[in-house]
């Protein structure tokens, strides 16, 4: 059969183009929503008296059966036909005769793809921040139970000063609730309808976008329709956003896969995230935190290749952008196999409250409250600085902790110390000094689990919300 496009033409496309620039292999993901946005145009020409009441329902129905045959798979889709629009309507050509072709009357699939991708897109980020929400739950959960578990805090990976490990892993907690803020914000620039802007200028025939949009639950409609056809912004921050979101699951893995070696124990994750090794019985591998670390060089890239197709591209649409759906599906798959599990993953991990607690009294991570107890006694801090600096070489020097030496070690440093400075050194105390908006203390982490505890309630609000107005 030819090609539903080549009246123009008197030869058959060469064997190796078509299977060059087929999109068919990839764009077959968006099945559902190209019928879906069908189902509105088709809809939308009846109203507009553009198509009879009686083409109008025979097109529906065949779409609507189109769509069972795909959803029990049961349509082999043809590199011949190229992309998922022309498999679909020379499907439903087949099935209702030539009114199918009518279905195309007011659109291209230039503007036809951008609605496919607008529609797809719109509820994968409802998925995402649904997974984020369980995410931030589960690390919610974990502080919960630890407001009195205390490590010590890192620099340069080097012990810097105690903090709750709550207080740590409400870091993450504020750092995925970006995140979601993010991918909440692209929504509106997702929620876009840019069918009726045709090739690149629109269409002779009288269509009423707006309604369309209406049909299909988009807030907005293009106000160019160059721009509806060549826009792909939405995408690039769809992207951007995952990298950022697999950056933050990076850092995460990262202190995982420390923690839960034997040179810290500070965590051990649940058999049903780790692996073994084929040779060495004894090992307990963190595949699952090494593998999403890896995965995000991956996504950065789906990222940095968009960006580098539209990088020039003069308007309006070129065959080039069909270089924009491998990496936005490669994105959510990777993307999701990544959220699925680090829920779950949390939630299950067991924290080595003793062994974090060891770590700490075995450190000069209290080195600043020495300080700070100095300058309250009068010393300038640049002068307490050097002061318990040569403290610390002392205790380094005798093999000692602060707490292991005597008052009158002390006093060999400064007169200024006295009997309080065992207080001041122990690791709550030291905690609990930090008690600033934001801060370690207990009472501070408490307080920004509660307000974690209400923002997961209004994210879980916005879900319930777009999840029934995207249906």
């Amino acid at each position: 059969m030819s090609k539903l496009w080549g009246g123009r033409f008197t030869k058959q496309t060469d064997q190796l183009v078509e299977e060059y620039t087929a999109s068919i292999m990839f764009d077959k993901e968006l099945a559902e929503e190209d019928i879906q946005g069908s189902l509105a145009h088709v809809t939308m020409l009846g109203k507009q008296g553009i198509l009879s009441d009686d083409d109008v329902d025979k097109i529906k129905d065949g779409l609507h059966r189109v769509l069972q045959r795909i959803k029990r798979n049961d349509i082999e889709f043809s590199v011949g036909d190229e992309d998922i629009h022309m498999n679909i309507e020379k499907t439903l050509i087949d099935d209702v005769g030539s009114v199918g072709g009518k279905l195309h009357t007011g659109r291209s699939r230039n503007d036809q793809v951008a609605t496919d991708m607008h529609l797809w897109l719109r509820k994968r980020v409802v998925e995402f921040v649904d997974m984020l929400y369980k995410l931030q739950s589960a690390l919610v959960e974990q502080a919960r139970a630890n407001t009195d578990t205390i490590l010590p805090g890192y620099t340069h990976l080097q012990r810097a000063q105690p903090i709750l490990f709550a207080h740590h892993l409400m870091a993450y907690v504020s750092m995925i609730g970006r995140d979601i803020e993010r991918l909440q914000d692209s929504y509106k620039r997702i929620n876009v309808l840019p069918l009726g802007a045709g090739a690149l200028a629109g269409t002779t025939f009288p269509i009423d976008r707006h309604f369309v949009a209406k049909q299909l639950k988009f807030d907005r409609v293009y106000e160019n329709s160059l721009d509806a056809v060549s826009d792909r912004d939405f995408i690039l921050e769809f992207l951007a956003d995952a990298s950022i979101i697999m950056m933050h699951l990076s850092r995460l893995s990262e202190e995982l896969i420390l923690w839960s070696s034997t040179e810290f124990r500070f965590v051990e994750l649940d058999d049903a995230f780790c692996t073994g090794s084929s040779i060495m019985p004894q090992k307990k591998n963190p595949d699952v935190p090494e593998l999403v670390r890896g995965k995000t060089g991956r996504v950065y890239g789906n990222l940095v290749g968009l960006l580098t197709v539209l990088k020039s591209l003069p308007l309006a649409y070129n065959k080039d952008m069909q270089e924009d759906k491998e990496g936005m599906f490669d994105t959510v798959k990777t993307l999701q196999g990544a959220l699925q599990l680090f829920a779950p993953m949390v939630a299950t991990m067991k924290v080595n409250k003793e062994q974090m607690r060891q770590a700490v009294n075995q450190d000069f991570s209290n080195a600043t409250d020495i300080a700070d107890f100095l300058v309250g006694k009068g010393m300038p801090f640049r002068q307490a600085h050097e002061v318990i600096g040569k403290t610390v070489l002392y205790c380094i020097q005798q093999n000692k902790y602060l707490l292991d030496l005597t008052l009158e070690e002390f006093k060999q440093f400064s007169g200024l110390f006295d009997d309080r400075i065992y207080e001041v050194l122990q690791p709550e105390n030291v905690v609990n000094a930090r008690n600033v908006y934001g801060g370690t203390a207990k009472s501070q982490v408490e307080e920004a689990i509660g307000r974690a505890d209400a923002s997961l309630a209004e994210t879980a609000s916005w879900i319930t919300e777009y999840m029934e107005s995207s249906r």
